[in-house]
C-alpha cells in the first residue's frame, strides 16, 4: 500500500501512540485536585509547550480544540464577539471581514456565518493570481477602504496545491492598517516556517497525532470572547472537559515533528513528466510545501484516476479531505481561474514522516498503466 494522502491526514506516529495509550491508562479528569487530576494536568501542560514550541509561541498563548475547525469558527466568532465586548473599554468594533478565495471550507463557511450574524459586518473574498497567491495589492486596496477594523483571513498554505502565501507581507499590511489577522497554520508544522499572527489555527492530525485535537493560538491581548460557555477549562477559553488523549498524542507529535524533505515530491513530479509529458502541475512556479503536489493528467477524470490508483493500493485525493467522498470541482482550482476540464482531472498527492521511495514507484506502476489503458480506450 502507498499512501500519498498527509495533507488528509497523517498516519498516527508511534511516540504518539504511545502517548495516547498512557494518556488511556491514566484515566484522570485534568480539573480535579487528586492525584489522578494532577497527572493529566500535567500531560495537557507537557503538551502545550511542545505545541507552543512548535507554533513558535508561549504556551500561555496556546488554547486546545477539537481539531483546525473548530479552532478556525473559535477564532472568527471569538474575534468579532470580542471586539464587540471591547468597546466600552475604548476597543473597536470589527466592520470588514476579509478572506482568501482559496481558504480552507471550515474559514469561508465561519467567515459568511459570521458576517450574516452581526450587523454592519462586510465579508470581502480576496482573489488569487492563476499560480494561486493571494493578490496582496487587492488586499492592500480594501484596507484602505471604509471604516472600522478589519479582520483578514489567509492560510499560512493551501492544501490543495501547496503553495505558500506571503504571510509576513499581508501582516506588515493588516498591522498598518491596525487590523488582526488569522492564520490557518495547518499544513504549516514541519514544511515551512511557523507563521506568527494574532490567531493562528493548527491541527493534531495533519503532523501524525490522533484525529480530533488541534489548537488556537491567541496572541495575548487580542480581542476574543468565548463563543461557549462552561467549567472554565483552557483558562476559560474553551469549555468542554479536555480531550486527554488527543491533546496528549498532539503534544508527543509536536515533539517529534521534524522539517520536510522535497527529495520525493520532486521525484514524484519528474515521473509524471516522463510518464505524462503533457501533465499540469498546479503552481509549480510558486514557492510550494516540499511534500505537496497537485496535477492533473488530461483527459482522465479525477474520479476515475483515484478509483483505479486505490485498486492498485496508490491512496492519493482529489483535494480537500472536507470533501471526501464527493469529487467536484475545486474552489481552489477555481479561484485560480482553472477551467472545468482540467480541474475535474486534479489529483493531488502528500508525503510525510512515513513516506518512502518505493511509495514514488507504486504510483509510477499504477499511474503508467492507467495511461496505458487509457491511450487503448481511446484507439
Amino acid at each position: 500500500m502507498a499512501y500519498l494522502d498527509y495533507n488528509a491526514t497523517a498516519p498516527l506516529r508511534e511516540a504518539s501512540k504511545l502517548t495516547v495509550m498512557r494518556a488511556l491508562a491514566l484515566g484522570g479528569n485534568a480539573s480535579s485536585v487528586h492525584a489522578a487530576g494532577r497527572s493529566a494536568r500535567a500531560m495537557i501542560e507537557d503538551a502545550r509547550s511542545a505545541v507552543a514550541t512548535l507554533a513558535g509561541a508561549e504556551p500561555a498563548e496556546v488554547v486546545f480544540t477539537s481539531g483546525a475547525t473548530e479552532a478556525n469558527g473559535l477564532a472568527l466568532w471569538g474575534a468579532v464577539q470580542g471586539a464587540v465586548d471591547s468597546v466600552p473599554k475604548g476597543g473597536q468594533r470589527i466592520t470588514r471581514l476579509f478572506v482568501s478565495a482559496i481558504e480552507h471550507p471550515s474559514v469561508l463557511a465561519n467567515a459568511a456565518a459570521v458576517a450574516d450574524r452581526f450587523a454592519g459586518i462586510k465579508l470581502q473574498a480576496l482573489p488569487v493570481t492563476p499560480s494561486g497567491v493571494i493578490a496582496l495589492g487587492a488586499l492592500q486596496d480594501g484596507l484602505r477602504e471604509g471604516k472600522g477594523r478589519a479582520l483578514v483571513a489567509l492560510m499560512a498554505a493551501n492544501n490543495e496545491t501547496g503553495v505558500i502565501q506571503p504571510v509576513a507581507d499581508a501582516a506588515a499590511l493588516v498591522a498598518a492598517a491596525g487590523g488582526l489577522l488569522l492564520v490557518d497554520a495547518v499544513q504549516a508544522p514541519g514544511r515551512m516556517p511557523m507563521p506568527r499572527a494574532d490567531y493562528v489555527t493548527l491541527s493534531g492530525h495533519k503532523i501524525g497525532g490522533p484525529q480530533g485535537s488541534g489548537a488556537l493560538i491567541l496572541r495575548a491581548g487580542v480581542p476574543f470572547t468565548p463563543p461557549i460557555a462552561g467549567g472554565g477549562q483552557e483558562r476559560g477559553l474553551r469549555a468542554g472537559t479536555e480531550n486527554l488523549c488527543g491533546i496528549a498524542g498532539f503534544g508527543a507529535a509536536a515533539a517529534v515533528c521534524e522539517p520536510a524533505d522535497s527529495r520525493l515530491r520532486d521525484r514524484f513530479e519528474a515521473m509524471l513528466r516522463e510518464i505524462v509529458p503533457d501533465v499540469v502541475i498546479f503552481g509549480a512556479a510558486e514557492a510550494r510545501l516540499g511534500n505537496t503536489s497537485c496535477f492533473a493528467l488530461p483527459g482522465i477524470a479525477a474520479e476515475t484516476a483515484l478509483m483505479a490508483l486505490d485498486l492498485d493500493g496508490v491512496m492519493l485525493s482529489s483535494g480537500s479531505a472536507c470533501s471526501s467522498g464527493k469529487v467536484k470541482r475545486s474552489h481552489v482550482l477555481a479561484a485560480m481561474g482553472v477551467s472545468d476540464d482540467v480541474a475535474g482531472c486534479a489529483l493531488r498527492a502528500s508525503f510525510g514522516w512515513n513516506s518512502t521511495a518505493a511509495d514514488v514507484e507504486a504510483a509510477r506502476v499504477s499511474i503508467s498503466n492507467l495511461v496505458a489503458r487509457t491511450k487503448r480506450v481511446a484507439a
